[in-house]
């Protein structure tokens, strides 16, 4: 009997039975230790409270998945772009695994329907599909290695889900965006945290932008990040209508 067979069997008995069919079909394999893909699908709403006190959630994956990924896509589009230099390298990676676009990828690969997470966090956090697609990231590594998560990664990831010429075309990094332009016009962008509403999962934070100490733009946000692109993005279409 193959191992194939056996695997399938084993697969087909298994009270997770569910959740390999659905990693199968998402990164095209199925797990070896499930467990870890268990717990890189659990939110930290959902932490799994341990006798000594601590927490088990997808946190420590997310941090060493995000890593991973890092690197991997650093690779890819190294070799991809022999000629460009490591400033359109920088903003091409941060384009591919910023927040918005791991949000995006892991809804579309229907990711966001495996975490384990309290009903009061699903529609607040979010970041939250994102951070369960880094976490998963971590567990093939464990589970797999570094040449292995790379294959899937490439093949399975970018490869079908990027279009790198698109990419490279459509800059949504609005922050980004007007640190550029005010570098050109030599004028001074500020962003300021004027003020946090909220507890918890539900916190919320609004950024201010400031073209030469004048407002531009407030943003809102569950993340600093968010609301400073938010702003940003406001602040834009001020100035492209002229209005600074």
């Amino acid at each position: 009997m193959t191992f194939h067979v056996i695997k399938h069997i084993r697969v087909s008995f298994s009270e997770d039975k569910h959740l390999f069919v659905a990693l199968k079909n998402i990164f095209g394999y199925y797990p070896g230790n499930i467990f870890l893909y268990k717990l890189a699908l659990r939110h930290k709403s959902q932490a799994i409270e341990l006798n000594n006190g601590n927490r088990m959630s997808n946190e420590r994956l997310e941090y060493l998945g995000d890593a991973i990924l890092s690197a991997i896509v650093a690779d890819h589009l190294f070799k991809m772009f022999p000629f460009k230099d490591e400033g359109f390298l920088t903003e091409m990676r941060s384009r591919i695994v910023s927040r918005v676009q791991l949000n995006k990828l892991s809804q579309k690969l229907g990711i966001d329907s495996l975490i384990t997470v309290s009903s009061e966090t699903n529609n607040v956090y979010r970041s939250m599909k994102g951070d369960a697609f880094e976490a998963l990231i971590g567990a093939i590594y464990l589970d797999k290695g570094y040449n292995f998560t790379r294959k899937v990664i490439v093949d399975k990831i970018i490869k079908q889900h990027f279009d790198l010429t698109e990419i490279e075309n459509n800059n949504t990094n609005y922050k980004s965006r007007i640190i550029e332009w005010s570098q050109r016009e030599k004028r001074t962008v500020e962003f300021l945290t004027v003020n946090e509403a909220g507890q918890g999962y539900n916190k919320q934070y609004e950024v201010d932008v400031l073209v030469d100490k004048v407002s531009m733009g407030k943003g809102h946000d569950y993340s600093i990040k968010g609301a400073e692109q938010d702003a940003a993005m406001k602040a834009l279409l001020q100035i492209e209508s002229g209005k600074q």
